[in-house]
């Protein structure tokens, strides 16, 4: 069953609320006694992402990122 504190004591001692949810812990915060938010862990990523490849991608140029001059007037609308 979660714990349910006031947002005056979230705030107060958020820090604390933090590292009860990480271990385990749910905590619901109310304002004015009615239920706004609630804290849950995050769940923990066991081994890193892989990229899944979706749409095929296998190389990225090395000027990807460069400034294109063409594109920069499209967002300035000149």
């Amino acid at each position: 069953m979660a714990r349910t504190v006031s947002l005056y004591e979230a705030k107060t001692h958020l820090s604390s609320l933090v590292e009860a949810v990480a271990e385990g812990e749910e905590v619901v915060i109310a304002k004015n006694g009615v239920p706004r938010a609630k804290l849950v862990p995050i769940p923990v990523q066991r081994e890193p992402r892989r990229p899944a490849h979706a749409m095929g991608i296998s190389y990225i140029a090395d000027d990807f990122d460069a400034f294109d001059e063409t594109i920069a007037d499209l967002f300035e609308g000149v």
